[in-house]
């Protein structure tokens, strides 16, 4: 295709980096193999004949699509011009998420970034069958097919419903017998939080009564808040305000669930992957 836009072996050589002896021994080879003639020579250009300018449309699309394929594979992230897919939790979406996501556009621009809100059980599935690039995920989740980017430790605490509306942030203390005959709203039970919070009431000797269960971090609040019951949440979705529930902590007994990011386990990681991921990671913990 050089030679046919450059009508020179040597002009064509140079845009390629090779010599024109390599070029112009490429050229016979093709020629021999198509069993045809494809240029003539003019003084010192190359024109081409018909039925080189047929084998160039011909050639145009294939190139195209190898061009296509190069940048799907691309192993250069500002190359890449794939789709990227990324998950995670609505709470991590809603109070920690925010800036980050939005330094990631400015410094991905071309980059078509995918959101998809889920809990994590449901991640690390979408992320071994390859609909993820990356996720974040809370841990503990053991599993070999992940590879593990830590990021930061997330204190969980017990909430109590108020009746009067309560400002500020104030975390007071609360023994376990405090609370021990109190109905809980928790996360369902196939939920990797839900398998923190029981550990936790293990290690307290309990076995609450849950009355209700909901994957939303939001709904339980709300549901706390309208007197229900107590849960158990994550700190960073207690922040604001006015609400209407106090936040304890059980002294000698801290409950938190650790932040991650996941990518499926390969021997050939994709550059965006790992690029996007470095950059959600100092952009994560910079804050903390």
């Amino acid at each position: 295709m050089l030679v046919l836009e450059c009508s020179s072996v040597t002009k064509a050589a140079e845009s390629a980096n090779l010599s024109p002896g390599a070029v112009s021994l490429q050229l016979h080879n093709l020629a021999d193999h198509l069993h045809t003639d494809l240029f003539v020579r003019a003084g010192k250009r190359m024109l081409p004949t018909p039925a080189a300018l047929r084998l160039g449309e011909m050639a145009r699309p294939v190139l195209t699509q190898m061009r296509h394929i190069e940048q799907a594979f691309a192993s250069d992230p500002a190359d890449d011009q794939q789709p990227f897919s990324f998950a995670a939790g609505a709470t991590a979406l809603i109070h920690q998420l925010g800036r980050p996501l939005r330094l990631l556009r400015k410094r991905f621009p071309n980059t078509q970034v995918k959101i998809t809100v889920s809990a994590t059980e449901e991640m690390v599935a979408g992320l071994i069958a390859r609909r993820f690039d990356l996720a974040l995920i809370s841990l503990p989740f053991e599993h070999e097919q992940l590879s593990i980017l830590p990021l930061f430790e997330e204190e969980m605490l017990v909430l109590k419903p108020s009746p009067k509306s309560v400002r500020g942030w104030h975390v007071g203390s609360l023994q376990a017998a405090d609370f021990a005959s109190a109905p809980f709203i928790l996360y369902p039970k196939r939920s990797n939080m839900r398998t923190i919070i029981d550990g936790f009431f293990r290690e307290l000797g309990l076995a609450p009564e849950v009355i209700m269960e909901a994957d939303d971090t939001e709904a339980i609040k709300r549901l706390v808040e309208a007197g229900f019951g107590h849960s158990i949440l994550p700190g960073h979705a207690l922040r604001g305000g006015p609400r209407f529930f106090h936040m304890y902590r059980v002294p000698g007994h801290r409950i938190a669930r650790q932040q991650a990011l996941a990518t499926a386990r390969t021997d050939h990681p994709r550059a965006l992957t790992e690029s996007i991921a470095q950059f959600l990671q100092a952009a994560l913990t910079s804050r903390k």
